[in-house]
C-alpha cells in the first residue's frame, strides 16, 4: 500500500524555527561576550601600565621633592609653586594605590 503524505504540524514547524531562532541568538551572544571580554582585558592592561608609569612618575617627583627639601632655602626666597604640586602627586598617588589594594 502506498504511503499518505505526513501532513506538516504548524505548531511543531513553528517549535523548530524558534529553536534553531534560539541557537543562533545563544551563539551571537556567545561571540559578543567573547568581544566585551577582550575590550575589558585590554582596558584593564592599558589602566595597569599607566597606573605602573604614574606610581614612577611619583617616586620621581618624590625624589626631586626630598633632594630640594635638603637644599638650604634663603629666608627672603619665595617658595616655589612646584612643591605643593608634588605634594599633591604624592597625596593623588598614594590615594590612588590604596584604591588599586581595595579593588584586587
Amino acid at each position: 500500500m502506498p504511503r499518505k503524505p505526513s501532513r506538516v504540524n504548524p505548531l511543531e514547524l513553528r517549535k523548530e524555527l524558534l529553536i534553531a531562532e534560539s541557537e543562533i541568538n545563544r551563539a551571537q551572544l556567545l561571540e559578543e561576550w567573547r568581544t566585551m571580554s577582550e575590550g575589558v582585558h585590554t582596558f584593564t592592561h592599558h589602566v595597569k601600565t599607566v597606573s605602573s608609569l604614574a606610581a614612577a612618575a611619583a617616586l620621581v617627583t618624590a625624589a626631586v621633592s626630598a633632594f630640594r627639601r635638603s637644599q638650604a632655602m634663603p629666608a627672603n626666597e619665595k617658595a616655589s609653586w612646584l612643591s605643593p604640586l608634588l605634594r599633591g602627586a604624592q597625596l593623588a598617588t598614594s590615594l590612588w594605590q590604596a584604591f588599586r589594594a581595595r579593588q584586587q
